[in-house]
């Protein structure tokens, strides 16, 4: 298939697009003498935790450009901080450019900290440019802790959450504290990120701790130590991870600075219940918090329903949304009635769970007889009813999400009415049963009484289309998305998009896609480019995906992960192309990227695919050796590949090749490891494979003696497969083994 459209270029990444960021960490060294710190105008300031001696070697000066005078460069730094006194941030930046040398170190942290204050695209991408220059001249130190914490914050703030995250580092390695608020505004954007960000967000909490706790007089690092929005940030991470035992030591260890828990913290403890799969336990959290007289607030009835309708369990959130509906104060005695035959070993959480939440939960054991009172009425507000929806939507129940919305707008309480998520949830309810026409109409009437629909509206809208293969649909609603109703497309809408092109094999249409949303300044996410990859793989092109692939390695702003790899090496397992994809495996693994079950499952299937029955029997070896270590409970060490559970679909495609390939002591090594693992094996299958390709094996009767010899423990092995298919063979009424034995004298078929 040969495309018109243009195809990836480095160039065209730079083009389309504003200039890159810089996302890698970069080294941060302080001089040893103290540097008197600017004073911006900002929230909160830093303090030096100690002057230790560190690396001078970034003090020496550049010399690729002619130094100005000393009275014209005097002249620069004054007028740069007149300006910089007065707020002209922006006259500021212009003379900064214009000047051939560096200004002092006040004015480059005041520079630094108002243009990271100031919380725009533009202005921190200048933030960003004079860092890099300081790097490029080895003059990082002119900066203070402030302009550093700022401008972290600022990264953090648009998503920039690597180089925001190497910031802190780097200071926390220059024996620097930043700021409280600027480090947990960093753990925080952490744990709600994908991938390692929550893991992250742990492990630079940890740093700054044990930083602290160098420190025996507090009053050195009060502007440092952990507070409770800090704590509620990294126990957030906890939550999103599902790791109860670092969740309690974290909440255990809040006292130490004298940070006590808030109604935040036992949000989250609601969401670490959920996650844990404690259902039990969310009543014992809201009386946690009224028994401590900690203010209630929405969210945490919110944060409860939500986890009601997660569990799946619709009845206790209506009652507990009824309950708020006839205005009544005793709903822990509600919630405990109705989670009365709850038991907590039906739970899913993990072996130890229970005496980890006895030490978050006390009164979950120690159970008062009344359960304690909500301190007033608490009702229902459109983001608790739309939850609601969202849990019927969930169950396919569409004339229940429609009622409810209907009931929304007859609320007298107009803190109760629809609003455009109520709405949303309405459409997207509609497309996930096909009904797109009624969800259009939904969209029109939420243009004619004022509730605008947003992003998310069109986006679902789109979805729908797509999956009803209706692009040119699809593509309309794009442009009254943009024409009519004034919202420009983002990346998870051209992401969707491609998608919908892949299903209608149009790969060169998902390149369009690609192209014109990188030529519209939109970055590509990680899933648009795994996406492109999956377009060119469907379509025969392993090589075109090989482009993509690349171009996301060079992109910055994505991370390759194992989704990616794997994709790559499915186009070329596809085509049969063995070789190539196990030279990608390898430089995978030099990657630090270990096969999962999908990679061999692409490498089994072109193994098959290229007619190689030998190198099946290489893979079943690694395999086999991964799925002894998973079943003996072995720990990998660092020159062995983790533990595998294999499913059917790879261990049915390497049984299959082997069966072909009269492989059959390998056939009945696979067999066992899939009875082991609870797959049945399709009997009936093999056997058709046996009977069409290998019924006259083994029954010739002029092969030499020599061969029958060399071939006997091949033939006991065809015998013992007959018997695991019920085939008429020599084990029937004795029992049977694979070794060979002396008694073993059938004949072979020469041709064989």
């Amino acid at each position: 298939m040969n495309l018109t459209v243009p195809l990836f270029s480095a160039s065209s990444f730079s083009s389309s697009s504003s200039p890159s960021p810089i996302y890698n960490p970069f080294p941060l060294h302080w001089v040893s003498s103290y540097i008197t710190p600017s004073k911006p105008k900002c929230p909160f300031g830093f303090q030096i935790a100690n002057s230790a001696t560190t690396d001078l070697s970034l003090t020496t000066a550049s010399t690729d450009s002619p130094s100005p005078s000393p009275s014209s460069r005097l002249k620069n730094d004054q007028a740069l901080l007149a300006l910089l006194r007065q707020r002209k941030t922006e006259e500021a930046w212009v003379i900064y450019t214009q000047s051939n040398g560096l200004p002092n170190a006040t004015c480059l942290s005041r520079l630094v900290s108002q243009l990271s204050y100031q919380n725009s695209s533009v202005s921190f991408s200048r933030a960003q440019s004079i860092v890099t220059r300081l790097r490029h001249e080895r003059q990082l130190h002119r900066l203070d802790a402030n302009s550093l914490g700022l401008l972290a914050v600022a990264a953090a703030k648009s998503g920039h959450i690597l180089y925001a995250s190497s910031i802190i580092k780097s200071m926390l390695r220059s024996s620097y504290l930043p700021h409280v608020k600027a480090w947990s505004a960093v753990v925080s954007r952490l744990a709600s990120a994908v991938d390692d960000g929550p893991t992250e967000a742990i492990k630079l909490f940890d740093s700054v701790v044990r930083r602290v706790r160098k420190f025996s007089d507090p009053a050195m690092v009060s502007d440092s130590r952990p507070d409770t929005a800090a704590y509620n940030a990294v126990l957030n991470a906890c939550a999103n991870l599902g790791n109860t035992k670092i969740f309690l030591r974290l909440f255990s260890g809040m006292s130490e600075f004298g940070s006590e828990p808030d109604v935040l913290t036992y949000n989250v403890m609601i969401k670490l219940c959920a996650r844990a799969g404690r259902k039990d336990l969310l009543v014992f959290v809201l009386e946690r918090i009224l028994e401590m007289g900690i203010p209630l607030c929405m969210t945490t009835l919110h944060s409860l329903v939500a986890a009601y309708v997660g569990f799946g369990d619709l009845e206790m959130a209506e009652n507990m949304v009824q309950a708020m509906r006839e205005g009544r104060r005793d709903l822990c005695r509600i919630l405990r009635d109705l989670n009365i035959d709850y038991s907590s070993e039906d739970s899913s959480g993990n072996e130890g769970d229970e005496d980890v939440f006895e030490k978050l939960l006390p009164n979950s054991i120690n159970q008062s007889s009344e359960p304690p009172l909500l301190s007033k009425i608490y009702a229902p507000n459109s983001r608790i009813y739309t939850t609601l929806m969202k849990g019927y939507m969930k169950e396919g129940r569409v004339s229940d999400t429609v009622r409810m919305l209907e009931a929304m707008r007859h609320q007298d309480d107009c803190a109760s009415h629809p609003d455009h998520v109520s709405y949303t949830t309405v459409v997207s309810a509609l497309v996930k049963a096909g009904s797109m026409e009624r969800a259009r109409q939904v969209l029109a009437e939420m243009t004619r009484i004022g509730v605008p629909a947003n992003r998310i509206t069109y986006n679902i809208l789109l979805k729908g289309y797509c999956q009803q293969l209706k692009i040119d649909k699809a593509k309309e609603l794009l442009r009254q998305m943009s024409d009519d109703s004034g919202i420009e497309p983002d990346v998870v809408s051209y992401n969707i998009l491609i998608d919908g092109c892949i299903l209608i094999d149009d790969s060169a249409g998902a390149l369009v896609f690609f192209n014109e949303m990188r030529a519209k300044g939109i970055a590509p996410t990680k899933v648009s480019y795994t996406t492109l990859m999956k377009a060119f793989v469907l379509s025969g092109q392993p090589k075109l995906a090989r482009k993509v692939f690349d171009e996301m390695v060079k992109d910055p702003r994505v991370k390759v992960d194992l989704v990616a790899w794997n994709m790559l090496i499915e186009g070329y397992c596809r085509m049969g192309f063995i070789e190539e994809a196990k030279r990608l495996v390898q430089k995978m693994r030099e990657d630090g990227f270990y096969p999962n079950v999908a990679t061999y499952g692409s490498l089994a299937s072109g193994i098959s695919l290229a007619r190689k029955p030998g190198e099946a029997l290489l893979l079943w070896k690694e395999i086999k050796e991964r799925c002894e270590a998973k079943r003996e409970g072995m720990k990998s060490d660092s020159n062995s590949l983790p533990p595998l559970k294999p499913d059917e679909g790879l261990l049915d495609t390497l049984a299959d090749i082997c069966v072909r390939a009269a492989f059959f002591k390998k056939a009945l090594e696979i067999i066992a490891c899939m009875e082991e693992n609870g797959i049945p094996p399709n009997k009936t299958k093999y056997k058709k494979i046996y009977v069409e390709m290998h019924s006259r094996m083994f029954t010739s009767k002029h092969a030499s003696q020599a061969r029958q010899d060399r071939r006997k423990e091949r033939k006991r092995a065809a015998e013992a497969f007959k018997f695991w298919l019920g085939l008429p063979n020599s084990y029937y009424g004795s029992e049977w083994r694979l070794e060979p034995t002396e008694e073993d004298d059938y004949i072979e078929d020469d041709s064989v």
